[in-house]
């Protein structure tokens, strides 16, 4: 039987109505996550309820600079992809992924290195994104001895992408390193932390994300910044110059609050001439790759045939 797009739709529409009459039965909750829906969170998948799957082909390591990453190496390599995973910089680990990152890794043939950045409320900004900057720094020297492959991508989901932007901003202008890597895959990330019109009139439907939550991940990961102060672009990179960043692919929902960052930052790296794909699928929520969904399984495809030839 073929799919169609219609089909996609109404399956995805149909969920979004169900996880909003889910959660309409829990408890409500203050704007920002409170420390036992953290800890819960942390502890397991975000978006489930039950601890993520470690397979054994992730291998745990520090690095000289004291980061934490994971790492998945198939046996044939062909590039190496730098994965900042999402959680609204509070939630969310390395090892949270493992199948999805080992898929992506045995299908793109790439190495898959998954940044465990240090997290909010206990370690606020700038901490994430020094360490997502330390292990793209340390892949620049040492991917072609540590995995035998010079091409490096970068990318995430969420908070994972907005750090995407920001470490390849930081490799530009702290280390003079344009092109070290030669794509990157952003999804449905928040680009402007001082909030985008979709973002503040998103309201308080219960789809993953909502304004009130997305204003607390700000509260949690700037404390006591201003939205004039979170208009800085080292912290909201849709204000930042974007000269030099490699070609991306950027995927957001429509029924996601973020959608006007992904549109925005869409527009802006194609006006430095930088090629960009801008893929926006039809009644999708913020974060609905972490659920069973056809639209799903075509996205995550789509972004394993991405990766698997950028930067060629």
């Amino acid at each position: 039987m073929t799919i169609t797009d219609e089909d996609c739709l109404t399956e995805t529409l149909a969920f979004n109505a169900q996880f909003e009459a889910a959660a309409a039965l829990r408890p409500q909750r203050g704007q920002a996550p409170d420390a036992a829906l953290i800890a819960h969170l942390r502890r397991n998948r975000l978006g489930g309820d039950t601890p993520p799957v470690r397979l054994p082909q992730g291998r745990d390591r520090v690095l000289p600079s004291g980061v934490k990453v994971r790492a998945f190496v198939p046996e044939h390599v062909e590039g190496v992809y730098l994965h900042i995973h999402g959680g609204g910089w509070v939630f969310g680990s390395a090892d949270g992924q493992d199948e999805k990152l080992w898929s992506l890794a045995t299908e793109a043939r790439l190495a898959v290195v998954s940044v465990d950045y240090r997290l909010a409320p206990e370690h606020p900004f700038p901490a994430g994104p020094d360490d997502c900057e330390a292990a793209a720094r340390w892949l620049v020297d040492h991917a072609e001895a540590e995995f035998g492959a010079r091409r490096l991508l970068i990318g995430g989901e969420s908070a994972g992408a907005h750090l995407s932007v920001l470490t390849l901003l930081r490799l530009r202008d702290r280390h003079g390193l344009t092109g070290a890597f030669r794509a990157a895959h952003l999804a449905f990330g928040p680009y402007d932390l001082s909030m985008t019109p979709s973002q503040r009139l998103f309201g308080s439907r219960q789809l993953l994300s909502n304004s009130d939550s997305v204003r607390g991940s700000y509260e949690l990961f700037t404390p006591g910044m201003t939205p004039d102060r979170r208009r800085d672009p080292e912290v909201s990179p849709l204000y930042a110059d974007l000269t030099g960043m490699p070609p991306a692919r950027i995927m957001v929902g429509t029924e996601d609050p973020l959608l006007d960052d992904s549109l925005f930052l869409a527009q802006r790296w194609q006006a430095t001439g930088a090629p960009v794909q801008l893929a926006v699928v039809a009644g999708a929520m913020h974060g609905f790759t972490l659920f069973p969904l056809t639209v799903t399984a075509r996205e995550r495809q789509r972004e394993r045939d991405f990766l698997a030839g950028a930067g060629r």
